[in-house]
């Protein structure tokens, strides 16, 4: 079966830098895009960011575009998300997910991991 597992995160100061790493098995990894989102303690999830299969193209959202930066390393099955300046309101949940095309909208994925807590103290 399809397995994601998310590793990485943390508790870091502001400013900090993490890198999540997301391993993908049970699928063919290449052929898949791929997306970070978060979820945030009484918020709904939100995107982050997503990479087409090949890893040409990526997209952020605004609030971590410059910060943020989405790449895959297929040989390895492996999606990460470097996380640079990082700020208290980056404190969620961020899970990674597989889809057919690199969406922003979550129910474009088919398949999800079970989540890394990242907590930016200030």
């Amino acid at each position: 079966q399809v397995q994601l597992v998310e590793s990485g995160g943390g508790l870091v100061q502001a400013g900090g830098s993490l890198r999540l790493s997301c391993a993908a098995s049970g699928l063919t990894f290449s052929t898949y895009a791929m997306g970070w989102f978060r979820q945030a303690p009484g918020k709904e999830r939100e995107f982050v960011a997503a990479i087409s299969w090949g890893g040409r193209a990526t997209y952020y959202a605004d609030s971590v575009k410059g910060r943020f930066t989405i790449s895959r390393d297929n040989a390895k099955n492996t999606v990460y998300l470097q996380m640079n300046s990082l700020k208290p309101e980056d404190t969620a949940v961020y899970y990674c997910a597989a889809g057919i095309r690199p969406k922003s909208a979550g129910d474009e994925y088919d398949y999800w991991g079970q989540g890394t807590q990242v907590t930016v103290s200030s």
